[in-house]
């Protein structure tokens, strides 16, 4: 057992390949543009507004739609059942997504430049934390903004959960949320982490199964 994990140990100190490190550095590209693509959308519709109205979520704003006029409208149908108001300040717990981005990116391209398996590895865990974490808050906003209504408010609805992926029809509204670019590119720059990660876990294992070979018949002569 000592002596699987002494060379998984030494795995994890081997330099990445060079096709890997600028694999790492274009992945800087995707990750880069997110910051200035949506990454969610919020859209509904009613008899009322026919053309919907929609609202994006950046890392670092949120923009309604019709140049912004979609957004104090949402905040006026919001105003009546009680739900707090939906801007930058309600939803500051996601201030922290632009500084987590950019550090992911620093560190993509520090370990393109002088990283190891065990940086990538990292890596790819810092990645999935930040989205996984991402979207738990996202999901826990959502349900504050449901069930946060204020008492006094001049039409009474039981507190409710937004919806958050797909639609879902709220009182005589149809109320729709989906990824957008913003997420889609995150996707591929954590998937692409991932491949790279897989590329050289495979590479490792072959090449421990070949170093075994190799030295099978050296340690029989040994024992001889």
């Amino acid at each position: 057992m000592k002596l699987y994990a002494d060379r998984f140990y030494d795995f994890l100190s081997k330099p990445l390949f060079p096709k890997s490190r600028w694999l790492l550095a274009a992945l800087v590209i995707p990750l880069g543009f997110a910051l200035t693509q949506p990454l969610w959308r919020i859209s509904m519709e009613a008899p009322q507004y026919p053309n919907g109205l929609t609202l994006d979520i950046y890392a670092t704003h949120l923009e309604g739609g019709n140049g912004g006029q979609h957004l104090q409208e949402i905040n006026t149908l919001n105003h009546y059942i009680g739900m707090q108001k939906l801007d930058r300040q309600a939803m500051k717990d996601l201030d922290w997504i632009p500084f987590a981005l950019g550090a992911l990116l620093i560190f993509t391209l520090r370990c393109a430049a002088i990283g190891n398996v065990r940086a990538l590895v990292d890596l790819v865990v810092m990645a999935a934390y930040v989205s996984l974490f991402a979207f738990g808050r996202f999901i826990y906003m959502l349900w504050s903004f449901g069930h946060q209504l204020a008492p006094d408010a001049p039409v009474k609805v039981k507190p409710f959960m937004p919806v958050v992926l797909g639609s879902k029809k709220i009182a005589n509204f149809m109320t729709h949320s989906w990824p957008q670019t913003g997420s889609v590119l995150l996707g591929v720059f954590v998937t692409g982490l991932v491949g790279v990660l897989v590329w050289h876990l495979i590479a490792g294992r072959r090449a421990a199964v070949r170093d075994a070979k190799q030295a099978a018949p050296h340690l029989a002569e040994s024992r001889a």
